[in-house]
C-alpha cells in the first residue's frame, strides 16, 4: 500500500499554523484592520484617494464599512477578469451598523443628513439591519464620522474579518409575545467585543443574531451564531445556541449545541465560540474560512466539548429547542399591538432602496407620531414603535403617501434585491432597479395573489440576497437571448426557505432578465392552479412536475 498521505494544514491557529498562508492573512498579521483608523484620518482624507495604500484600499477599509464602489460602465462580463485596481471607483460603499436595528429620530436625521450631504442623497437598507451609503469620498469620511459618532453610531467592523453587526428583533422590550428581550445581551456583547483586538482578526467574516421573537425574524438558522429565546422544563427564560450557519456558494444551516444559556452567560458563550474560530478556523484558503466548515467537520457535539472545557470552563445545561416560527413570513409589516398598549407600524420601501430625504421624512413621522423610536429589519423594512392606536391610521396614510407601504402586496413585502451591478465589484447584473420592476409588473399581473411568497434577486453567487432560502431566488448570471446574444438573466432556485431546505435547482432553469415577469408570472400562476388546500409555494415546488417549473 502506498503510504497514507498527510493532510494539508488548514492554517488553524490552534494546532500551530501561524505563518499566513495567503495574502489576506499576510495583511492582518502586518497590521490589525482597527488601526487603519488613524491613517485615514491623519493621512487618507488630507492626502486624497491616490495616497492609500492598496492593502489599506482593499483590505483594512473594511474594519471600518468601507468598500470601493464599482467603477461605472463595466458591464458583467468582465466582473471576474478585471484587477481590482481595474473595477474600483475612487468612491466608496460605507456601511453604518445598527445593532438590533434600533434608532432614535436624531440618529436616523444623522445618517440622512451624511446621505444627503456627501453620499449624493444615497441610502439603502440591508437584509443586516444596516444601512448603505455610496459615492463617499475619502476626504469626507471624518466629518462623516464625526457626524454619526455624536449621536452613538459607527462604522467599526461594519465589513471586514471581524464580528459584523449584531441581529436583533427590532420590536425587542415591546412585543407582547416575545419570549426573552434580548436587549441587554445585546448591548454587553457588543459593548466588550465590538472593536477589540481580541477579535480583530477572525478568519472570515462572523454573523450574529440575538433575539428572543417568537416570529424569529433574525433568521437564526443562518447565522454564525445565534441565541434564540426559549424557556427550559425549570420554566426559566434563556437562550438556545446555533452555530455555523451560512449561505454563500456553500449553503448550510446552523446547527443546534443543546446547551440552555442564561441571559448572564450569553456574552461569555459569544466570546467562546468566537474563540474557536478565531483559534480553530480554517485560514488556508478563503474559500473555507467560514466557521461552517468547521462545524461541518467537528459537528455540534465536539464544539460543545471544545467550548465548554477550553474556553468556558464549565459545562452548560442540556435545554430545549425553539418552536416554529408563529407565521410564514417572519417580519413586522403591518399595524400590530405592543404590550403597552401602543401599536408599532412597519413599512415597505421597495427592495430596501431609500434616500437621504426619505429617511428624514420617516424620522419626523417617528417623532411626530411615536416616541422617535424606528427600527431597520432583516427583510429589508422598517418599524415606527409606540403610536396610539388612535393615530395609526394617520401615520400609515402619511407613510403610504411617501410610497412606504403598511399593508403592502406580497410582492413588495417579500422582494429582496443585493445591491447588485450598480454599485457593487462582485456583481455580473442589475438588482435593484430589476427588483422594483418586478414587483410593478407582478402587482399589475396577480393583483389577487396574496399568499406568502419570497422573491430574492442577487447579483452574483455570493447570495447576499439569500437566494437559496427563497421561495424563488434569482442568481445573477448572464445567459443567452433567443437570438443568441449573451445578456443579463439569473439562474433560478425555486423552493427554497429558511429552516426548511436550500432552493431546489432545476436544470438549466434560467431567464433573461427581460424575461423575468413572464416567468413568474407563468410559474405561479401554475400554483395557484394546482396548490392544495393550504399549500406553500415551496411544498408545491417539490411536488411539481419539472414542466411547470420551467
Amino acid at each position: 500500500m502506498p503510504p497514507r498521505q498527510r493532510r494539508r494544514g488548514e492554517g488553524q491557529w490552534a494546532l500551530g499554523y501561524r505563518e499566513p498562508l495567503n495574502k489576506n492573512e499576510e495583511n492582518k498579521k502586518n497590521d490589525d484592520g482597527l488601526n487603519v483608523r488613524d491613517r485615514i484620518l491623519g493621512v487618507y482624507s488630507k492626502a486624497g484617494f491616490d495616497s492609500i495604500d492598496p492593502a489599506d484600499l482593499r483590505g483594512r477599509f473594511r474594519w471600518y464599512g468601507l468598500y470601493t464602489q464599482r467603477r461605472p460602465g463595466i458591464d458583467g462580463g468582465r466582473t471576474a477578469v478585471l484587477e481590482d485596481e481595474e473595477l474600483d471607483d475612487r468612491y466608496f460603499m460605507l456601511r453604518v451598523r445598527i445593532d438590533g436595528g434600533r434608532l432614535h429620530a436624531d440618529q436616523l436625521r444623522a445618517i440622512a443628513d451624511v446621505s444627503s450631504k456627501y453620499a449624493r442623497g444615497t441610502a439603502d437598507l440591508t437584509d443586516r439591519q444596516n444601512i448603505q451609503l455610496h459615492w463617499v469620498e475619502i476626504e469626507s469620511v471624518p466629518a462623516i464620522w464625526e457626524t454619526l459618532e455624536s449621536v452613538g453610531l459607527s462604522t467599526t467592523e461594519a465589513c471586514g474579518d471581524t464580528p459584523r453587526v449584531i441581529l436583533g428583533c427590532p420590536l425587542a422590550g415591546i412585543d407582547a409575545d416575545e419570549v426573552i428581550d434580548a436587549t441587554p445581551q445585546l448591548h454587553e456583547i457588543h459593548d466588550r467585543y465590538i472593536g477589540s483586538p481580541d477579535f480583530s482578526n477572525l478568519p472570515r467574516k462572523f454573523k450574529t443574531a440575538l433575539s428572543g421573537c417568537t416570529a424569529q425574524c433574525t433568521v437564526h438558522e443562518i447565522n454564525d451564531i445565534a441565541f434564540v429565546g426559549v424557556v427550559n422544563d425549570q420554566g426559566e427564560t434563556g437562550y438556545d445556541v446555533w452555530v455555523g450557519g451560512g449561505l454563500s456558494t456553500n449553503p448550510m444551516f446552523a446547527k443546534r449545541l443543546g446547551a440552555f444559556v442564561r441571559p448572564d452567560q450569553a456574552h461569555e458563550v459569544w466570546a467562546g465560540v468566537a474563540g474557536i474560530f478565531r483559534d480553530y478556523g480554517y485560514r488556508r484558503l478563503r474559500s473555507r474560512a467560514r466557521l461552517k466548515f468547521l462545524m461541518n467537520d467537528w459537528g455540534p457535539e465536539r464544539f460543545r466539548e471544545v467550548l465548554e472545557k477550553e474556553y468556558l470552563g464549565y459545562t452548560l445545561p442540556d435545554g430545549p429547542a425553539p418552536g416554529a416560527p408563529r407565521d410564514a413570513r417572519r417580519d413586522h409589516v403591518g399595524v400590530h399591538p405592543q404590550r403597552d398598549g401602543n401599536y408599532y407600524v412597519g413599512f415597505a420601501p421597495r427592495v430596501g432602496r431609500v434616500n437621504g430625504d426619505l429617511l428624514h421624512v420617516i424620522a419626523d413621522l417617528a417623532a411626530e407620531y411615536g416616541s422617535g423610536q424606528v427600527c431597520t429589519t432583516t427583510e429589508q423594512k422598517m418599524v415606527i414603535l409606540d403610536v396610539p392606536g388612535e393615530r395609526t391610521a394617520d401615520l400609515t396614510a402619511e407613510l403610504e403617501a411617501h410610497d412606504l407601504q403598511v399593508r403592502p402586496s406580497t410582492f413588495r413585502r417579500q422582494t429582496m434585491a443585493c445591491t447588485g451591478i450598480e454599485y457593487c465589484k462582485l456583481a455580473i447584473v442589475e438588482t435593484k432597479q430589476r427588483g422594483m420592476d418586478l414587483i410593478g409588473e407582478l402587482e399589475k399581473r396577480l393583483p389577487d395573489f396574496d399568499e406568502p411568497l419570497t422573491i430574492n434577486i442577487n447579483g452574483c453567487p455570493n447570495s447576499c440576497a439569500r437566494i437559496q432560502v427563497a421561495d424563488i431566488g434569482l442568481k445573477g448570471q448572464l445567459v443567452t437571448d433567443a437570438d443568441g446574444n449573451q445578456v443579463e438573466g439569473y439562474q433560478i432556485h425555486l423552493g427554497g426557505s429558511v429552516g426548511g431546505a436550500f432552493g431546489k435547482k432545476v436544470r438549466g432553469l434560467k431567464t433573461t432578465a427581460d424575461g423575468l415577469p413572464d416567468y413568474v408570472e407563468r410559474v405561479l400562476r401554475r400554483y395557484q392552479a394546482q396548490r392544495g388546500d393550504g399549500e406553500a409555494f415551496a411544498d408545491w415546488v417539490q411536488r411539481a412536475e419539472q414542466e411547470d417549473l420551467t
